[in-house]
């Protein structure tokens, strides 16, 4: 299996599970900034104010949701939004999480 930890299948996706993932303000920065961003991002590229062990715990919540995708480059460990998979699960869900409303 090497270093790329474990993700679940599209068909293991639990809505319950991905919500609860979500309803944590760290992570839904988490998949916000990743949603904005132009590439996959390496762990410590984030704007959050949690300390480096709190931080690992809120990507291994979001892994095992199904929400990133983590993998290596070298000893950087990347993070990938799963948006297709996602938006194949749960149409429009990381729409209405990454779009802002106009008040």
């Amino acid at each position: 299996m090497g270093r790329t930890p474990p993700h679940p299948e599209v068909s293991q996706f639990d809505l319950q599970q991905v919500l609860e993932a979500l309803v944590d303000p760290v992570r839904r920065s988490i998949v916000t900034q990743l949603g904005a961003a132009d590439e996959d991002l390496k762990c410590g590229a984030f704007d959050i104010s949690v300390t480096k062990s709190t931080a690992t715990h809120h990507f291994k919540v979001l892994r095992e949701a199904g929400l990133i995708r983590q993998y290596y480059v070298g000893t950087s460990r990347m993070n990938a939004l799963r948006r297709a998979e996602l938006d194949e699960a749960f149409p429009g869900l990381l729409d209405a999480l990454t779009t802002r409303r106009k008040q």
